[in-house]
Order: C-alpha cells, then structure tokens, then sequence
C-alpha cells in the first residue's frame, strides 16, 4: 500500500477522470508532479477497494491524487492537463467505462482551487469547444482512498495492455481529435 505520508509538504490536487490508469501518466509526466496516486476519491464509505467502486455502491470514483511543488507547477497547469484527458461532457462514466465510478469532478482542497477549478470550468463552457454541456463537478474534496498497488502505475507495469486499453476504450482518439488536432 501506498505511504501517503512520504509526500507531507508538497501540496495536493485530486481529480476524477474516468479510468485512474488512463490519467495517472498526464499528471506524472509534467515537471513539478512528485506522484500521482490512483485511488477512490468522495464516496460515504469508510473505505473503498476496486471492486466495491465498479459496483456503483460506494459513492466514489476511481480518482488520481496529485502531489506536486508549487515552486515549479501551478495548480491552474494540473487544470489543463485533467481537462485534456477527459469528456467533459459525458455524464456517465469515460468512454467505455460507465457508472457512477468513472464520472469526472475535480475535487478542491482549499477555497483557492475551488475558485480556480471553476474559473476553469466556466471558461471551457464560455469557449464553446462543446456543443453539449460541461457535466463535469467540482466538489469539496472528503476522501481519498490509494487503491491497490496493482493500480499504481500500472501504465509503466502494463505498458501494452495499457495502451491497447486506452486506445481500445476511445479515450485516446477522443484527445486527440478533441484537444491536440490543428
């Protein structure tokens, strides 16, 4: 499991995007990124695992915490790379993941990054990049839960399988078509 307390000091972001492998390597590829933790974020549950989440019965979602130094990543920076991850706009799950589990929010910890989450979110509505409404929350963060150490990093234990599910899933097409094409 996962020691949590390794990254004291450093300050925390946490979002859902969907499948936590899928945004775990966006996070840790940016300099100023410590870790990117996958786990379980909001939910009533006193604890969450894989497959109470997937089962829609805990209210949490599969979730990425990110620890990071101000000193050289803002928080604004995290923002633009979790909105180029995901469907802003899918209501119900990630691409082929569906179910309460996989809906996106970006979580705040402080009164700042609630102001700048939703700074963000209203300038992607007002830039009309969408014809369908941003369904993406921005909540007060309760919880985090690491998940499982198979889930740690899984993109580095896993490459292939990872990118034959990215791939596979429609995530990867939708990026690219919907963040990266000129």
């Amino acid at each position: 499991m996962v020691d949590m307390s390794q990254f004291d000091g450093y300050e925390k972001a946490t979002f859902a995007g969907g499948c936590f492998w899928c945004i775990e390597p966006a996070f840790e590829e940016l300099d100023g990124v410590v870790e990117a933790i996958t786990g379980y974020a909001g939910g009533a549950e006193e604890d969450a695992n894989y497959y109470a989440v997937v089962s829609g019965k805990t209210g949490h979602r599969e979730a990425v915490e990110v620890f990071y130094d101000p000193q050289k990543v803002q928080y604004e920076d995290l923002l633009k790379v979790f909105w180029r991850q995901i469907d802003p706009t899918d209501a119900g799950g990630q691409f082929t993941d569906r179910g309460s589990g996989y809906k996106t929010a970006i979580y705040y910890h402080n009164e700042s990054q609630r102001v700048l989450a939703q700074k963000s979110k209203d300038d992607l509505i007002m830039s009309g990049k969408f014809d369908k409404p941003i369904v993406t929350e921005v909540l007060p963060f309760s919880t985090f839960f690491p998940a499982e150490d198979d889930h740690q990093g899984y993109y580095k234990k896993r490459a292939l399988h990872y990118q034959l599910y990215k791939a596979g899933s429609g995530r990867e097409g939708f990026i690219n078509e919907n963040w990266y094409k000129n």
